[in-house]
């Protein structure tokens, strides 16, 4: 097929489904998942927000992960949702390129926060007599600049992929603009996109999962020598949550970005995609509220006050 000049290139089709029955039916579930996310991320921040006992170092973070996921889903779901209740699945290029931005944006943010969730848990657990000394508002505030480390990874993958020209047809099999399916609609020699996808955006990814890693390592040490096994439980417990989200949120991300193109499919790279950009961010809330007596007992403070 006959490349075309990226200038020339005005919009893509991401879409959900060929099917207009399976369609329904999926913005019906999807609009369902982004409610539940929207409420249960709003939540969490307002009640850490309006308990002034949560306003410690840990809740910090989880406020700030509910934020990235909150903003994380707004900049798929609505897209898609908007597009497809007006009869239209067309994104202008620029647009496009803007939502993938956000996208590894968001991606990177959620990477770096749970990594220094692990690293206050290891804290809590080994240290526990000098997490205020570890553990403080300056430390918690370094992680601000985590948002430019994101936002560089970010620019640099949107970049080089403005650089391709791409063939005359532009439906994506996906619901979003993502690097994967994009660079398989160009025309233009994508090789240096894979390599630093492989190289430099595993190298981002991999750098705060060793050390989520070598945390549990040590809290699971620091567990086990815990002489009773209700204190055992009682510490493991307090880490449950967490685990669950990184099992979550790592096992999509290195299922769809860090394998060869050649082993992906339209079909399985969307549903790993729905896991991490609306399921995950769905569950969050859930995952980290329904086992935290402080955080419950925050949130019912707000729903009765607001009801």
């Amino acid at each position: 097929m006959r490349g075309t000049n990226l200038s020339s290139v005005s919009e893509f089709l991401p879409g959900l489904s060929r099917q207009p029955q399976q369609r329904q039916l999926l913005v019906l579930l999807f609009l369902t998942m982004y409610l539940a996310t929207v409420l249960g991320n709003l939540l969490i921040i307002l009640a850490i927000g309006a308990d002034a006992r949560l306003h410690t170092p840990v809740y910090l973070l989880l406020g700030s992960l509910s934020f990235v996921d909150l903003c994380f889903s707004s900049t798929t779901v609505p897209k898609m949702l908007a597009n497809h209740l007006l009869g239209s699945k067309a994104i202008s290029f620029s647009g496009c390129l803007t939502q993938m931005y956000f996208v590894f944006m968001f991606v990177d943010m959620d990477n770096f926060l749970l990594a220094a969730m692990a690293y206050d848990r290891y804290v809590a657990i080994c240290h526990p007599l000098q997490y205020t000394v570890k553990m403080t508002p300056q430390l918690c505030a370094a992680v601000g600049g985590s948002w430019l480390v994101a936002g560089l990874n970010a620019l640099l993958h949107t970049l080089l992929l403005a650089r391709l020209s791409f063939c005359a047809d532009s439906a994506i099999p996906h619901f979003f603009c993502d690097i994967t399916p994009l660079p398989q609609l160009s025309c233009s020699d994508t090789r240096l996109n894979d390599v630093m996808v492989l190289t430099e955006g595993a190298l981002i990814m991999t750098a705060p999962f060793v050390c989520i890693l070598a945390s549990y390592v040590h809290i699971t040490r620091a567990v086990l020598r815990v002489p009773s096994p209700r204190g055992r439980w009682k510490a493991f417990s307090t880490c449950g949550s967490h685990l669950a989200v990184v099992f979550l949120f790592y096992g999509t991300i290195i299922s769809l970005y860090f394998n060869p193109s050649s082993s992906h499919s339209a079909e399985r790279d969307t549903a790993v995609a729905v896991m991490y950009t609306v399921v995950t961010p769905m569950l969050n809330p859930f995952i980290y509220s329904l086992r935290n007596r402080d955080l419950k007992g925050a949130l019912r403070k707000v729903v009765t006050m607001k009801f």
